[in-house]
């Protein structure tokens, strides 16, 4: 039980976050449609646990370390692929084939990089 409550925290934050980029990438039609935040907080939360246990298991295997040039390609592929399976499993979620999917995968790194950038500023 003490550490259920701070998973569901993190969940929650990071379904925020990454709904947030998302519902943006979305409005900016890169790729990737949605049809409301409540959407894109879902596919946020299931995008997130999948890549994670896919590059998890890659990780495993000695594919990937997780940085650099390769593993930034790598998290693209998986990114887009995840968008690719998430589209066909959420009803608020659209995405325009495999191009689609990595336009949009890069497009939330975009958004990602400079959110960081700007709260690297702040903070």
């Amino acid at each position: 039980m003490n550490t259920f409550v701070p998973l569901l925290i993190v969940t929650a934050s990071i379904g925020l976050i990454s709904g947030s980029v998302i519902w943006i990438v979305g409005k900016l039609r890169l790729g990737l449609e949605v049809d409301g935040f409540g959407s894109a907080f879902i596919a946020g939360i299931v995008i997130a646990f999948v890549a994670g246990i896919i590059s998890f298991i890659l990780g495993i295997a000695g594919v990937m370390d997780g940085g650099g040039l390769i593993g930034g390609i790598v998290h693209l592929i998986i990114s887009a692929m995840v968008l690719m399976i998430s589209d066909r499993f959420l009803s608020g979620l659209k995405v325009a084939g495999f191009v689609g999917a990595l336009l949009a995968s890069i497009s939330i790194g975009a958004v990602y990089w400079l959110g960081g950038l700007l709260l690297g500023q702040i903070i």
